[in-house]
């Protein structure tokens, strides 16, 4: 299948390097959903960072001039708290921005937890110094921690930013701890449940992203088309690095979304 994305009814885009970069939107960007939208292809937005809230998402799209609702917002947050909920945790110290505890503490998921039943990482770009303090003496007590997403950098226009998985690194160098379970792509349930929604099949849509080993992992686990961008962290150099057989092996490499649905 070539960029014209023949039979496909559904792309999920990842959001930072594939729709914008940092604050900014990626050229032809607009030009690219308006197409979905002419051409009947349902798009979401599918997001690993867990700083922002749906709303939150929302509101920045619509800025940037990208009409969305908060059914259009799949978040790593959503995939942490089904697994929280499955697991029966309602006591969590959340090393969190304040989008993502108000996330899990309207799902009845305490975030600040004097008794933890798990310590749960996101991506936390308000962090303090007595958060982590608090986190790791929890992690040293012998409560286990979980994240939302592995992530090891955020893009940004000047270079990746400190991500989640950086912040796993600091906790295991700090407590020897390993997280019992990461959120959020690559897991294929972040997009499965979707499109049984939908009613479609997983040959039938698309995940679109700039990282191999969660996007197109992702895609590949769920048994979507893997579409790679260049717009973002990875690059051909990266995809020609790996092993045949990998999971992040893409279907289809595009300079951007600019080049899709032509």
């Amino acid at each position: 299948m070539g960029t014209a994305l023949e039979g496909i009814k559904a792309v999920f885009l990842d959001l930072d390097g594939t729709i914008y970069l940092g604050g900014e939107l990626i050229d032809g960007a607009l030009d690219f959903l308006q197409r979905c939208d002419d051409q009947g292809v349902k798009r979401f937005f599918l997001s690993n960072n867990s700083s922002r809230s749906v709303d939150q998402y929302v509101k920045k799209l619509e800025k940037m001039g990208i009409p969305a609702t908060s059914d259009d917002v799949l978040l790593s947050t959503h995939d942490c708290i089904a697994w929280l909920k499955r697991n029966n945790v309602t006591e969590a110290y959340c090393v969190g921005t304040q989008g993502m505890c108000e996330m899990l503490e309207a799902e009845g998921i305490s975030t600040r937890s004097t008794d933890p039943q798990y310590v749960v990482l996101g991506y936390d770009t308000e962090t303090t110094y007595e958060r982590l303090e608090k986190a790791s003496l929890y992690l040293h007590a012998g409560v286990p921690l979980m994240a939302s997403h592995p992530d090891m950098v955020c893009p940004s226009p000047d270079g990746g930013l400190p991500d989640v998985g950086a912040f796993l690194a600091l906790f295991k160098a700090t407590t020897g701890v390993e997280p019992t379970h990461i959120s959020g792509k690559p897991n294929p349930g972040m997009i499965l449940h979707k499109i049984e929604a939908l009613g479609l099949k997983p040959e039938e849509c698309a995940m679109v992203g700039d990282r191999l080993y969660t996007d197109i992992a992702m895609a590949n686990r769920a048994n979507c088309m893997g579409i790679l961008v260049l717009s973002g962290e990875a690059t051909e150099a990266d995809v020609a690095a790996l092993p045949e057989s990998a999971e992040q092996q893409p279907s289809l490499i595009a300079p951007s979304v600019d080049a899709l649905l032509r």
